[in-house]
């Protein structure tokens, strides 16, 4: 082959090469990086771990970590906790 084509060629795979560095490093410097997800609401182990509550508060005992959470949603929000409760709602309205 003749030096130019050789040259050619060279200076070809030199510019593809480069390019390729140069996008990488471009979506590398753009990357968005996202934290893992610590929201106890996705939480598998806190849905299998006892309430803390469980020893003091009768209304806690069998309950995980979550249905706590939730039980405390409920109770700050006024919503019923029981079926009786919910009955007594529906027979008002």
């Amino acid at each position: 082959m003749k030096k130019s084509t050789i040259n050619t060629l060279i200076g070809s795979a030199l510019a593809a090469a480069s390019g390729i560095f140069v996008y990488r490093a471009y979506q590398e410097r753009n990357a968005v990086r996202v934290e893992p997800d610590i929201d106890m609401y996705n939480s598998s182990e806190i849905d299998e771990r006892e309430s803390v509550d469980a020893l003091d508060d009768s209304a806690e005992k069998g309950l995980s970590q979550l249905d706590s959470a939730y039980r405390d949603e409920w109770q700050a929000n006024a919503f019923p906790q029981t079926h009786k409760e919910m009955r007594e709602l529906e027979e008002d309205n």
